[in-house]
């Protein structure tokens, strides 16, 4: 049987970290997110490593969209990483995480005055203004100078889904980078007393896996500030870098990648003339969805009259949405029959009231039955971020396992959490 890269196992046993996925699924239930602790670590340490360069001054951001909880915070902050953040619930966690707001970005491309302002009350380092409005917002409510940097669409292409392409011309994120608008309002930044215009940000969309996108990013963006003489003293590239969700997933490899691509913005810098300036990254997906595996327990199978096999688990699209939503692929394997062969072919789905709710398409595994755990893998990055209450489903318990070390860092929701904001509850 071949596995991923990421997935170990003893005895025809699931492991994760020194525990069996059996045992996990047991002691806390399940429909339960696993984290590898240690992984996620190991991640963020080969960024911090990798992404360095003898002559440019550099910055890992941990973008907190794909995974976000008050333990999590607590171990970027740990592991020496600065934090993106997009609106204000995500703030407030980092807030109350006691993250450090001198390496805090606020994204987003509809703050609202509200975020605004606790962004500023906060201390936040740096904000990321989308667009003009913001700038409009923001201004009254400044007391001193802001640094802020501004999202730019270069319009490069990269192939992925376009629910996660974010540099079309059409895209909703930033100002296009051929408008002579977005030239204008980057001038009237540099003029603005109390705005400090440290540069340019830009994103080009997620699950990337070709390194030829970002070095046109790179290049295009440099380009740009070279044409119109624009003093930019930071640029941030944004993240995307895709992962492995199926074995024939080829990602980047990420430490010589990392390495050429400052490479290539060094070379640029000295054959535009432009002076060095801090480059940025904000990796989200490549640090925790690697990391995560969702444990199900297995109910019942089913075949139809026409010889299509189910099986079903107690967890549901309100906790695995991304299939949903993006036809995203995934891995599954029997936790507790690793070395069974799998030569059934079957439709994973869950208890949601959809027909839609379907968490694997088409996966083969060995002839399933009751009581069996379903570990889906890759599920660290979008999965506990984006999940619902749709039919009043209960989420998840999140557990963080650090070798033989195991802690519950987001509590498993119950009935009463559901109706706590009903009124007359």
């Amino acid at each position: 049987m071949t596995h991923l890269h990421f997935v170990n196992s003893h005895n025809g046993q699931l492991m994760i970290g020194n525990f069996t996925a059996s045992e996990l699924a047991n002691r806390f239930g399940t429909p339960l997110y696993v984290m590898d602790e240690k992984y996620i670590r190991n991640q963020t340490r080969m960024f911090k490593a990798s992404f360095i360069h003898p002559t440019l001054l550099s910055e890992v951001i941990y973008a907190s969209k794909a995974f976000l909880t008050i333990a999590m915070c607590k171990l970027i902050q740990e592991e020496g990483l600065s934090l993106d953040v997009v609106s204000g619930g995500e703030l407030y966690t980092a807030y109350c995480a006691k993250f450090d707001m001198n390496r805090v970005y606020f994204h987003g491309n509809n703050k609202s005055e509200e975020e605004l302002r606790m962004a500023i009350v906060y201390g936040v380092s740096t904000i990321v203004l989308d667009n003009e409005s913001e700038l409009e917002l923001l201004l009254p409510l400044l007391t001193s100078a802001q640094k802020v940097l501004l999202r730019v669409n270069p319009g490069i292409e990269a192939h992925t889904h376009e629910y996660i392409a974010t540099t079309k011309n059409d895209s909703k994120f930033g100002l296009s980078t051929a408008d002579p608008a977005t030239l204008a309002l980057i001038e009237r930044l540099i003029r603005e007393p109390l705005i400090d215009f440290l540069g340019l940000h830009a994103h080009i969309g997620s699950q990337i896996f070709e390194s030829e996108s970002f070095f046109k990013e790179a290049k295009t963006l440099l380009n740009y500030i070279s044409e119109h003489k624009l003093v930019v003293r930071e640029l941030n590239l944004g993240g995307g870098f895709g992962v492995a969700y199926t074995r024939k997933d080829q990602p980047l490899s990420l430490p010589e990648f990392l390495r050429s691509l400052l490479e290539h913005i060094s070379q640029t810098l000295s054959s535009l003339g432009l002076s060095p300036m801090k480059i940025m990254i904000e990796p989200g997906r490549s640090i925790v969805a690697n990391s995560g595996t969702t444990l199900y327990t297995i109910g019942s199978t089913k075949t139809t009259i026409n010889q299509k096999n189910y099986v079903f688990v107690d967890g549901s699209m309100a906790d695995h949405i991304r299939t949903v939503l993006y036809g995203a692929q995934y891995t599954a394997l029997l936790a507790n029959r690793m070395s069974d062969v799998c030569d059934t072919q079957y439709t994973v789905t869950g208890k949601a009231c959809e027909s839609g709710d379907i968490i694997i398409k088409e996966t083969y595994l060995p002839p399933c039955t009751k009581g069996d755990i379903l570990a889906v893998f890759s599920t660290g990055a979008y999965h506990y971020t984006m999940s619902s209450n749709y039919n009043r489903l209960p989420r998840p318990a999140v557990i963080f396992v650090n070798d033989d070390q195991v802690r519950v860092v987001v509590k498993r929701e119950t009935y009463q959490d559901l109706i706590r904001n009903d009124i007359g509850a």
